[in-house]
Order: C-alpha cells, then structure tokens, then sequence
C-alpha cells in the first residue's frame, strides 16, 4: 500500500484498490492526465484499502471486487458504514448483471468493465463524482433486460442465487485455494466454509466436492478470460 498527500488543493483525490500493480499503475498514469485529478493512495488488499482510505478521505474509490484476501463486495460495504463520504467506483472483469447488481446494493455508485476505453473509465468518475451512478453498457443491458423480465440465457445463471459470502468462497475455490486457506483468508472457522461449500452445492445442484472444484475452476477461468 501507498499514499501520497494531495498538493493540488482543488482536485478530486482518488485511491486505487487492486490487486494487479499493472492495473494500478495504468489508472494512475491515465487519471494523473486529468487536470482535476488526482491518485492519493492504493492498495492491494481489502484490510489495506480500509485502514488507508479512512485515514486520507478520497473522494472516490476506485475498487476490484476480486483481491487477494477478500472480496471488493465486503469492502465496499465496509467503506460505506465507516467512511461515507467515499464514492465507490467498481472497475471488475465482470459482465455477469448479478455482479453489477451485488456492488449497487453494498454502497457502490458505478461499476465499469475493465474492457472499456481510457476515455469511458474517466466518464464513469466523472459521473459518480457528480453524484451520478455509472454503470457500462453492456452490463446496464443485462439489468435492463432483467427489470422487464427477460430470461436470456446470456444473463441468468444459477449463480445469481449465490449470497455474497457463498460467491466469494466459490471464487476462491475456483482460484485453487483449499477450504482451511479460505477459513484463514476470511478469518471464519473451517466448519463454516464447509458449511457455505455446502450451501453452494445445493443451490448449483452439484452432486460433491469433486464436482464443486470443477464448476468452480471453470466459473473462474471463463470470468479471466472476460
């Protein structure tokens, strides 16, 4: 994590919150090109993003709903019970409308895909800044076509049934993590994420545990190649 104190006393402040030091990079040098912005921190984990993001106040919160110790989810709802004033911006790899709908209810106020244009991810700050939500087209699509009652099949997927916490113990299955490793990464007992692979596998109807890794593994790698 790092953080740098803004000298450009009227521009908008914005913390990075991403576990890929590309991506950070990327976005600090495409909104240090703004002359109203500016990056006053980042961080690559939930627990770092939290503590420095209550300390140097942003403006706006730049967040990756997949990091390595937790989920962007939880974070977005942590950020919006201790440092309000905070907007959050979700960046994801994520098309899926569900994902768009999950960040929306925890507190976030924009979710752009990381496929969009420099230009389109600049848009989107701009909007939450102005008080605005963001949401990039093709996933707004989704949401369009769901409010009306479409059931394509490009947007239902069982694991729309999934709660937040039983979402992020699937990912973490399908990014090769154990159920102890994922016990010590959500600071919960082992009997408990037993307890949500379980739940898991009941509501994707999967017959065990083989079988839950593999729709897991497959979840995770079609979501990387989005």
């Amino acid at each position: 994590m790092s953080s740098s104190p803004d000298q450009a006393g009227n521009k908008k402040r914005i913390f990075l919150v991403d576990d890929h030091p590309l991506v950070r990079e990327w976005l600090t040098q495409l909104i240090h090109q703004q002359a109203d912005l500016i990056v006053c921190g980042e961080a690559e984990t939930c627990l770092e993003a939290l503590q420095a993001i209550i300390i140097t106040r942003p403006d706006v919160a730049i967040v990756d709903i997949s990091l390595k110790d937790a989920s962007g989810i939880e974070l977005i709802k942590d950020l919006a019970a201790q440092s309000p004033q905070t907007v959050v911006l979700v960046l994801s790899m994520h098309e899926e409308a569900h994902y768009a709908e999950r960040v929306l209810r925890a507190g976030a106020k924009g979710y752009v895909m990381k496929r969009e244009t420099a230009k389109k991810v600049i848009a989107a700050i701009r909007q939450v800044l102005a008080g605005q939500v963001y949401i990039s087209e093709p996933v707004a699509t989704h949401l369009a076509a769901r409010a009306v009652g479409a059931r394509a099949t490009t947007d239902w997927s069982p694991i729309s049934g999934l709660s937040d916490r039983e979402l992020e113990v699937f990912e973490m299955l399908g990014q090769g993590k154990g159920t102890r490793d994922i016990a010590e990464t959500l600071h919960v007992s082992l009997k408990t994420v037993q307890a949500y692979c379980a739940r898991i596998k009941e509501k994707l109807r999967l017959k065990g545990a083989t079988e839950l890794l593999r729709e897991a593994v497959r979840w995770h790698d079609r979501a990387r190649q989005t």
